[in-house]
């Protein structure tokens, strides 16, 4: 089992606090939430045999949508975890600068 894995299974994660998307949390699950059902709506046009780009046009918009959502969180990350452990310093700082660094690098490969 991976770091990851085991913290998500333990329920810790590193970081002690209130998560720097908290103050959007709402949000955030709103537009989760309207995406959830455009990946509905692809399921349905597929099963009901829509055109191709009409689907195409979707998946794009739901793409857009989740990219949205990431890069906000991104952003939240950055300008709380990532910003308080800049100003401890150490290697929490170190470990929350490459964290951020390597969610990037997968939101750049997707």
């Amino acid at each position: 089992m991976t770091t990851a894995t085991t913290a998500a299974a333990s329920g810790v994660d590193g970081h002690s606090g209130a998560h720097g998307y908290i103050s959007n949390k709402e949000d955030y699950q709103r537009r989760l939430k309207r995406i959830e059902g455009q990946a509905r709506g692809l399921q349905g046009m597929v099963q009901d045999e829509k055109y191709c780009i009409d689907i195409l046009t979707q998946v794009s918009a739901m793409t857009r949508a989740l990219e949205s959502v990431a890069l906000g969180l991104l952003n939240d990350h950055m300008s709380h975890c990532v910003l308080e452990a800049a100003a401890t310093g150490g290697d929490e700082a170190k470990a929350k600068l490459k964290e951020a660094s390597d969610a990037i690098a997968r939101l750049v490969k997707s």
